[in-house]
């Protein structure tokens, strides 16, 4: 079975086993697990911040950014597609008392004099708009790169305005090969980052927020409101360390994998496909409107070959390290017979 739903697939190598096996390993919730710490601390300097925090989940560290940048009531603006207001369950209201300002965008760059626009005046019976949250690479827009003349004009904006800036990098190593925007680059425009190890980068669990030092203790004690302390996590750090030193290069090959997948199938009868947006290691496409999206996927699916439904007919395929260029040209030819088959009928 070819799995393309997802980069949350992939699973460790038997050399990233081996590194947990090897790990130096203490009690993370006394701060004195050797291999964590050294995460952390290498994770931080990459972005050029003081300080990371180890977590379980993206969703966590998306969270506890949020945490420590507002107060209850506050508003975050983002793009409407964004994950973090898109797939985390509400948990901004939930747990922060936020309330969010959604406006569309095409790529996940919203205009910035839209963005402004929707800042809210200083009046007293308005909600305090504290934080501008950008995802880049952008998931729901097709792994999009956001652009760093764009970052860096949403960063002038919030300064103007006395405004928190908040990354989610769930994917921020992709966007990272695609453009050569150095890390520290990125990490210069943000006060919060949530970067996560357990998509293309292969690890099986494990994000982190990055900040400056005086946030981290108030994460660290939301962690462990929310359940997120943990004990011998080393073993679990040291796939993250594997990860980096070993896996970032091959997000290369992700991003040359999409890329043939889009352009073999952008000419399909019944597809269509926006190639400029495929940027990464994400290819959205859609299907013409006699075709319903759950039978293909399905028909797919007997063929061997996993997809994911987007909704509003489109469907989402996700390249990862092991997933191969074969793979990827089988992938191809399913698509072609299914959609042959499903435009003829």
């Amino acid at each position: 079975m070819i799995d393309l739903r997802s980069d949350t697939f992939t699973k460790p190598t038997p050399e990233m086993l081996q590194a947990m096996i090897n790990a130096d390993v203490g009690d993370d919730v006394y701060g004195e697990d050797p291999t964590v710490n050294l995460l952390q601390k290498k994770i931080a300097n990459l972005f050029g911040k003081e300080a990371a925090l180890f977590v379980p989940s993206g969703t966590m560290s998306n969270q506890l950014s949020l945490k420590v940048l507002s107060e209850p009531g506050n508003e975050v603006i983002t793009d409407a597609d964004a994950h973090v207001f898109y797939y985390e369950t509400a948990a901004p209201a939930i747990l922060s008392n936020l309330l969010f300002r959604t406006i569309p965008s095409e790529s996940g760059q919203i205009p910035i004099d839209e963005i402004e626009k929707h800042i809210r005046p200083k009046i007293y019976y308005f909600a305090d708009t504290k934080i501008i949250a950008l995802e880049n690479t952008h998931n729901r827009h097709g792994g999009t790169v956001i652009e760093l003349d764009y970052i860096k004009a949403v960063r002038d904006l919030a300064d103007k305005h006395g405004i928190h800036t908040h990354l989610d990098g769930a994917r921020i190593w992709n966007a990272h090969i695609a453009s050569g925007v150095s890390f520290e680059e990125y990490g210069k425009y943000f006060d919060t980052i949530s970067v996560c190890l357990s998509k293309g980068m292969g690890a099986p669990i494990g994000s982190l927020i990055i900040s400056d030092k005086p946030r981290i203790p108030k994460a660290l004690k939301w962690r462990k409101i929310l359940g997120g302390g943990m004990r011998q996590v080393g073993y679990i750090a040291a796939c993250g360390l594997y990860a980096l030193e070993n896996n970032l290069p091959l997000l290369k090959i992700d991003h040359d994998n999409a890329r043939y997948f889009a352009n073999e199938i952008a000419n399909l009868d019944g597809i269509s496909i926006d190639l400029r947006k495929v940027q990464t290691n994400i290819v959205i496409f859609e299907l013409d409107k006699r075709i319903k999206s759950e039978v293909f996927v399905e028909q797919c699916k007997e063929r061997g070959l996993l997809l994911s439904n987007f909704g509003d007919n489109k469907i989402r395929i996700v390249t990862y390290h092991q997933i191969s260029k074969t793979n990827i040209q089988n992938a191809v030819e399913i698509v072609k017979e299914v959609m042959i088959k499903m435009m003829k009928d």
